[in-house]
């Protein structure tokens, strides 16, 4: 797997294109005359940090004081469901239905 790394030009800080020189290839400037010859292979990783995702649903102590009703688990075929309703869009779309499977074993999440 190749993975292109970007340069920026130290003149104008524009991105440096790759291209053949006479010997190798070198590193050029679209903008500014800035070149630089490629002597070595050139590699390094950057991984970038994350943000924590809020649970939009409150988490696991939401579930606690929620009603159930019939509704079949698409997992595991339990008939049995809790519910909760959200204003997830605008105020005059409907409310979004989250539901969790009461069998302990499963407690699948899906919404409709």
């Amino acid at each position: 797997m190749t993975v292109t790394m970007l340069m920026f030009c130290p003149t104008c800080a524009n991105v440096l294109v790759v291209e053949e020189g006479q010997n190798c290839y070198r590193f050029a400037c679209n903008t500014c005359p800035y070149v630089q010859n490629i002597s070595q292979k050139m590699s390094s990783r950057k991984y970038p940090k994350l943000k924590e995702v809020d649970d939009v649903l409150g988490g696991a102590a939401a579930w606690e004081n929620v009603d159930s009703t019939e509704e079949t688990c698409p997992k595991c075929e339990h008939n049995r469901a809790y519910f909760m309703q959200i204003q997830t869009r605008s105020a005059d779309e409907p409310m979004t239905t989250f539901y969790k499977c009461c069998n302990p074993e499963c407690a699948h999440r899906w919404r409709e």
